[in-house]
């Protein structure tokens, strides 16, 4: 089969999507000590995807690629905040040869429970620092969200991919884990003497920072205000700036609260960064997103779905509210008939009729699991002779195009999605810094070693040298050390 207007034959299989262990939980109400003034948290363009020629894999014939999307309008940047440097529209990736195969890891299965359950405070697994009583440390409750500049108009290319729908159950790993004997309490006294007199070590607080889970730099945090009666975040604001500042933040803030927050500044002042919530809604774990939601209501005062409607509208605004109810089927296995059907059914509802109907793209796209979309589209791909990524292209436009898009993306190969988002950020002129920050940091502990080894595949080229050649400073430093060499 041939697939017009993309030459790769897609990226090699990936594992599905949420890898176990990861699911995410959230402090109670109240527990998130962010002050104001958090640096703007910008948007990611979406490159072209790359040249070359990727073997098929799945036994399907190599398929011929996906047609770029096209633009998008771009968002105003409320209050007149400035872009970061580069702006939009990087230059799309450098053509090469293809590559022949992808190292798997270790099996496991697709949706499957956390090895440790979370508690309040969180501690992961119940255990909590002895050194507060009760097991949950003191959070002050007052959050000010104010000044966030707009993000980018998400405009993504096609990315195309081919694999057996069985590859869904593989694992993934991150590349930050919770460090063994781990000590809150000396940990705080080290970022104080880090902070304290003339000048500031940030090699001490690179060193920590970079080799702490996230549960683990809550709890050195809790132990900071707890010994010296400061709050550690408004200390490290104090002694950083730029781009080092605004990484710092985003590494203590808890994961949840950290989607829950940029969705709020997505939706707040002038204008609305339409790819920030497509990036999280669409690309999260149904008990992800049911925590942010959960989040977004305790921490903001605010219904997350009210929000989505008064901000965006019609067929975008439907599919974000279906995302946000976190009622996707995770389960791992795949129905090959119900494949057929629903190709039969998104063709008749596209290609195969004059005009779109939009609410059976959205039913299909928001109700089935990964591995049953990644099948599906193979099915599609047989029957139409054209793949359905390109199909969308042609049938929607706008925000709900990308959304879908982003989707049916990350149900074929998500590190992929996310190594092309990261290229972006910093190809061309200047770096995309807010993208490489929130990329960097949320997929730090999930599947950030497979989006390296995409990284390399796709580009040639390790995610730690563009790294490095991208940034400076005790920024560079931080980054390298979170992505590992």
């Amino acid at each position: 089969m041939s697939y017009p207007g993309y030459p790769p034959t897609g990226y090699p299989p990936f594992p599905g999507y949420p890898p176990a262990g990861q699911e995410s939980s959230f402090p109670a109400p109240g527990q998130y000590p962010y002050p104001s003034g958090f640096p703007p948290m910008g948007g990611n363009a979406y490159p072209p995807a790359p040249s070359g020629s990727y073997p098929g894999a799945g036994g399907y014939p190599a398929p011929g690629g996906y047609s770029a999307a096209g633009g998008y309008p771009v968002t105003p940047h409320p209050g007149g905040a400035p872009a970061y440097p580069g702006g939009q529209g990087f230059g799309a990736p450098p053509g090469g040869a293809g590559f022949s195969g992808y190292p798997q890891p270790p099996a496991q299965s697709y949706g499957g429970g956390p090895a440790q359950v979370p508690v309040p405070g969180g501690f992961p697994g119940g255990q909590v620092p002895s050194q507060y009583p009760g097991g949950q440390a003191p959070y002050p409750s007052q959050i000010n969200t104010e000044s966030f500049s707009s993000y980018p108009a998400f405009s993504p290319a096609s990315l195309d991919y081919s694999s057996d729908p069985a590859m869904m159950t593989q694992g993934t790993q991150g590349t930050i884990r919770p460090a063994s004997n781990f000590d809150a309490i000396r940990d705080a006294e080290i970022l104080r003497k880090a902070m304290k007199g003339f000048g500031t070590d940030e090699q001490a607080i690179v060193d920590v920072v970079s080799s702490r889970s996230n549960d683990q730099r809550q709890q050195i945090k809790a132990a900071f205000k707890t010994m010296y009666g400061k709050d550690l975040i408004k200390d490290l604001k104090s002694e950083l700036s730029g781009n080092m500042e605004e990484l710092i933040l985003a590494l203590f803030m808890p994961s949840t609260y950290y989607d829950a927050w940029s969705l709020r500044k997505a939706m707040q002042g002038a204008g609305t960064q339409e790819r920030v919530l497509i990036e999280i809604l669409c690309t999260r774990t149904n008990q992800e997103i049911r925590d942010i939601v959960r989040c977004y209501q305790s921490e903001f005062g605010r219904d997350l779905e009210k929000d989505i409607k008064s901000d965006t509208s019609g067929h975008f605004e439907r599919l974000l509210v279906s995302m946000c109810q976190g009622n996707r089927d995770e389960s791992q296995s795949v129905n090959h008939q119900m494949a057929q059907d629903d190709a039969q059914r998104l063709y008749q509802a596209g290609e195969g009729k004059l005009g779109t109907d939009e609410s059976c793209f959205n039913m299909i796209l928001a109700t089935r699991s990964f591995p049953q979309l990644k099948a599906t589209m193979e099915a599609y791909s047989r029957m139409a002779n054209r793949d359905l990524l390109s199909s969308v292209s042609r049938e929607f436009s706008g925000y709900v195009e990308s959304g879908l898009k982003t989707i049916l993306q990350c149900a074929l190969n998500r590190p992929a999605f996310f190594a092309e988002r990261l290229y972006c950020s910093m190809k061309g002129t200047g770096t995309d810094d807010s993208t490489l920050v929130r990329i960097v940091v949320t997929r730090s502990e999930i599947d950030l070693v497979q989006i390296k080894q995409m990284f390399t595949q796709m580009y040639q080229k390790t995610l730690s040298t563009m790294i490095a050649s991208d940034t400076s400073g005790d920024y560079r430093k931080l980054l390298l050390a979170i992505v590992g060499q």
